[in-house]
């Protein structure tokens, strides 16, 4: 009867321990989805993946302070983002003290051990308890997981930054935008193959399918839309957007796969076509031969002319209704032509609009800066060209990506 007695409270030891565990484990959870949640409020990104990884390392660690850093080596790659990363764990862990139930269950499962281990000693031999030995913790050397990335830049915030504000050469920006290229490459492909796909035609289908009184027996698919434009990339290269066409360039170079038969071309007074440095093997070597090629013509901090530059490009360009013309400017024709007041630049960029698919102008000034003094945005939206507002890097990834 005593040992009967016994195996009921063991078993019912082990049930109230096991639902201990259970609400722990339930608490954690939420701590961590809490966590990531506030951490991609504050454009901290975290993935399902981080996430995952944050509960085996909660569930290992107990001390604050390395649940902090293995926390942060989860998440951070970017050690600028520490001290935001801080505050937000400590909003979540800081705020979390135990509760006057749970210190009384705690109390009454400490009872409930003491009167086991009472009267379970004389007929249960206690089993033998292993030694662990215990690792002091300041003995050990400990280098924090993210000290080698100390001078890495914020790359959300060189996303949203100014793109006339990026006028110095990093090696991470050259990466992001390579980064950004190969994102528009992914998305541009991913709709060329959902365009391919024969997806159902209900008209034909409902057409096809009379001879059986209506009843839909064959099913008719529509046919691939087959798109192939011409692209043509016109980067303005005079001293106000120099470093801008850089980044474009970058762009360019590594979405140029997804394009179909596409040329670059760089003006400032004149154009030059720089399509023969897209088959460089890297970035690098391409970038330095576009460079080139600019210094030998004499195209470095020029000034611009768009009406002698634009009449050049029409020269070596075979515009017709498949060609998409995409030019990168400030819009300033500072040293261009004018007939009455107007820019004579206008009337070329009527005449591309009518021979081409479309003409569409990447303008990285700020609106309210549009139709002051020689920006003649005005006047190339009349002439049929499509201009829009870039300002950062994001914009432009995501405006060359729709095309």
């Amino acid at each position: 009867m005593r040992a009967t007695f016994v195996l009921k409270i063991d078993l019912r030891k082990f049930r109230v321990n096991h639902l201990k565990d259970l609400k722990y484990r339930l608490k954690m959870m939420d701590d961590i989805i809490k966590l990531s949640g506030r951490l991609r409020e504050n454009g901290i990104p975290a993935s399902i993946r981080s996430t995952e990884n944050a509960c085996k390392a909660f569930d290992l660690l107990k001390d604050d302070e390395l649940l902090r850093e293995a926390l942060a080596s989860v998440y951070l790659k970017d050690e600028r983002q520490r001290e935001k990363f801080n505050e937000i764990f400590d909003s979540v862990f800081k705020k979390n003290p135990k509760t006057s139930e749970e210190d009384d269950t705690d109390s009454k499962t400490s009872l409930t051990t003491k009167t086991l281990k009472t009267r379970s000693s004389a007929k249960i031999q206690k089993p033998q308890k292993v030694k662990v030995e215990k690792i002091d913790f300041n003995s050990v050397k400990y280098v924090p997981p993210l000290e080698e990335n100390k001078d890495r830049f914020n790359e959300s915030e060189m996303l949203q930054q100014d793109i006339m504000n990026l006028n110095r050469f990093e090696p991470e920006l050259l990466d992001l935008c390579q980064k950004l290229g190969r994102k528009i490459a992914n998305k541009r492909v991913r709709r060329q193959k959902q365009s391919k796909n024969m997806k159902p035609d209900i008209r034909r289908t409902i057409r096809k399918n009379l001879k059986y009184g209506g009843t839909l027996i064959e099913l008719a698919r529509s046919r691939p839309k087959i798109k192939k434009s011409n692209h043509f990339f016109l980067t303005d290269v005079s001293g106000s957007c120099d470093w801008i066409s850089n980044w474009f360039f970058c762009m360019v170079y590594a979405a140029q796969n997804s394009f179909y038969n596409a040329k670059t071309f760089d003006f400032d007074n004149k154009t030059l076509e720089t399509t023969s440095a897209l088959d460089e093997p890297n970035l690098a070597d391409a970038f330095i031969k576009a460079r080139d090629l600019r210094q030998k013509n004499l195209m470095l901090h020029g000034t611009s002319n768009m009406y002698t530059a634009f009449k050049s490009f029409i020269k070596q360009a075979n515009l017709n209704n498949k060609s998409l013309v995409l030019i990168l400017t400030d819009c300033r024709d500072w040293a261009g032509p004018k007939s009455s007041g107007n820019p004579r630049s206008a009337e070329v960029i009527e005449y591309m609009a009518d021979r081409s698919k479309r003409v569409l102008v990447l303008n990285p000034e700020p609106r309210d800066k549009w139709n002051v003094v020689d920006s003649c945005v005005s006047h190339y939206e009349d002439a049929g060209a499509g201009v829009f507002e870039v300002r950062n890097l994001r914009q432009l990834a995501d405006f060359i990506a729709k095309i």
